[in-house]
């Protein structure tokens, strides 16, 4: 074989050798380039699952609210766990694993400063009577409440509605010997829901889903008091990333509309 020849057989082995390679190469780069722009690998890096605490009042609206973020946000994961703003405190400074806290108070959040990051209130809400099926004792304001023939439950002084209902009733100079103190809002709501009390101090919102079962009678906003509901991120939170996303999207304009469509006021 000549060396022309040679040269032409050696040419036309090394072409047919990087052809496979540059292919092979190729495809890894257009499967990289695919890979970063797919929606999962984008939203992987903020994907978690998060716990959420969240005053029992916020029940029912955060339920739709998770259902919404987590449609929006793939990958996510959001657990909400509701109680008694005291009770989720308490929880706060046990060291409970959680990610976020929205409380159905200032005071109840201020007093957690050093458990928590700033926070931002993302809605507010005010107090109404609510009073059996059909109002039987036909109370129409506040001082219906003293009545001693109507049974009135009240939330216990620490939880933040039944702060507010003794800060009213004691403007008015009211005096309510309820039958009994609820550890949440919730269950001031049940107890006239069942018939096992005629009247009680709940949120306005809270009366929304009962349908019939209750009536709730307004309370003039001169003799009313304003709830705020402040949200934070905890500092122990293992997603503080995904956290502070979820706690700023409660004030964007889809949260806010899901809050203010189920009766909460704007913050």
């Amino acid at each position: 074989m000549s060396a022309t020849t040679r040269r032409i057989a050696a040419a036309a082995l090394t072409a047919a050798l990087l052809v496979p390679l540059s292919a092979c190469g190729g495809g890894n780069d257009e499967k990289k380039a695919d890979d970063a722009a797919s929606p999962s690998a984008s939203a992987g890096a903020k994907a978690a699952n998060l716990t959420v605490l969240a005053a029992s009042s916020l029940t029912d609206v955060f339920n739709t609210a998770k259902a919404a973020y987590e449609k929006s946000h793939p990958g996510t994961k959001v657990t909400v766990s509701f109680a008694g703003s005291q009770e989720l405190a308490a929880q706060v400074k046990q060291g409970a694993p959680a990610d976020a806290l929205v409380t159905a108070d200032t005071k109840t959040m201020d007093g957690l400063k050093a458990e928590t990051n700033d926070a931002t209130v993302i809605a507010k809400n005010r107090l109404v009577i609510a009073t059996g099926k059909g109002n039987p004792f036909k109370v129409d304001e506040l001082k219906d409440l003293a009545d001693s023939k109507i049974k009135v439950v009240l939330a216990a002084p620490e939880v933040p509605v039944g702060r507010y209902g003794k800060q009213i009733l004691d403007a008015q100079k009211i005096e309510v010997k309820p039958v009994s103190q609820e550890p949440n809002v919730r269950a001031v709501l049940s107890k006239v829901e069942l018939g096992e009390a005629d009247a009680g101090l709940v949120y306005k919102t809270d009366t929304v889903k009962s349908g019939d079962k209750v009536v709730a009678v307004d309370i003039p906003d001169e003799q009313n008091a304003v709830a705020s509901y402040p949200a934070a991120t905890l500092k122990q939170s293992k997603n503080a990333e995904a956290a502070a996303a979820f706690v700023a999207w409660l004030s964007s304009p889809e949260a806010q509309k899901i809050l203010q469509d189920a009766g909460f006021q704007k913050a």
